[in-house]
């Protein structure tokens, strides 16, 4: 059995990304790791930092971007796909720039990838999630959050990056540009792992969040593209993380990978901790009255089981071996 991670990325270094702490986590599970780079800005280190790890499972696939042909998202899922393209592994290990896996779960997921290596039944592995927000103390559990996702595939042509890659789906005789297309689109089928991501995309200072927020939205939203503030600017705005202390607080222990990142944790007096909500700025969609109704009832009359959540994929049932 041979497994494949792989990867996308742009200007990652520079946003504040931990991709090179992502890369780390899976690296002793996969038998080569595939990166594809973007055309970045000459001061990103984010070459640098992968090619300091020194391993030659690393491939790094060097690429433009085309935000005018891949459009709404798209160019990360046709980055993802082209990642996936160079991989060679029976399982393929997707796993984004902001996500981290801790080194307890490597031997459960490698497990569950050799038992149902031949259960072509299945085309995938779904994941847990824990959403760190603001600091790495605090997590969202509320509605809206997704708690599962679609991490490992199997090396099928027909399966690929959905939408904006954050998930997959079957597209048989696909176009290579219809990233967003439903028609002719099919779920994948996936069988649980009992292990989380680590998702760290909302962990930053809030001058690198405000950025990543308006450089992300610029390739959902052509009308952005134009509008995006000078470095200068973007220096003098801050994302509003709101109050921490309404979330729940995490009691585990991150990867181990996170350590030197973790200590680096420096923007703590610009967070708010108590006391209420800036109301000069639009809520998050976690402290609107809606959506914090409904995490109560899932929280606490359902048992954690979610309303209304969107699901692009089609759980099986498969007990461990």
């Amino acid at each position: 059995m041979k497994i494949s991670g792989f990867t996308m990325g742009k200007n990652i270094s520079k946003l504040y990304y931990p991709m090179k702490e992502s890369v780390l986590s899976i690296l002793p599970l996969v038998d080569e790791f595939i990166v594809v780079l973007g055309d970045s800005d000459p001061g990103d280190t984010t070459r640098g930092e992968l090619e300091s790890i020194g391993s030659d499972k690393i491939k790094i696939i060097d690429s433009v971007w085309d935000t005018g042909k891949y459009s709404s998202g798209t160019i990360y899922a046709q980055q993802t796909h082209l990642a996936k393209k160079h991989c060679s592994g029976d399982w393929l290990f997707y796993i984004q720039a902001d996500e981290v896996v801790h080194e307890k779960f490597l031997p459960v997921i490698k497990q569950r990838c050799e038992d149902l290596l031949h259960d072509r039944e299945v085309d995938g592995l779904l994941f847990k999630y824990l959403h760190f927000w603001g600091d790495y103390w605090h997590f969202h559990e509320s509605h809206g959050w997704y708690r599962n996702e679609i991490r490992i595939i199997r090396n099928d042509r027909d399966i690929i990056p959905w939408r904006d890659a954050q998930s997959f789906r079957k597209i048989p005789d696909f176009d290579g540009i219809s990233y967003n297309q439903k028609a002719g689109t099919f779920k994948l089928k996936v069988a649980e792992v009992d292990a989380y991501i680590y998702h760290y995309g909302w962990v930053r200072p809030p001058r690198y969040m405000k950025s990543k927020s308006i450089v992300f939205n610029s390739h959902y939203n052509k009308k952005q593209q134009s509008g995006i503030p000078s470095e200068r600017k973007l220096k003098k705005m801050t994302f509003d993380y709101g109050v921490l202390n309404n979330l729940p607080v995490f009691q585990g222990s991150h990867p181990s990978v996170m350590k030197d990142k973790i200590a680096e944790f420096d923007w703590g007096d610009q967070l708010q901790y108590s006391g209420k909500r800036n109301r000069n700025r639009a809520p998050h969609k976690h402290e609107k009255l809606r959506y914090r109704v409904l995490s109560f009832i899932e929280k606490y009359l359902l048992f954690g089981t979610p309303v209304g959540e969107f699901k692009n994929y089609k759980l099986i049932r498969k007990a461990p071996a």
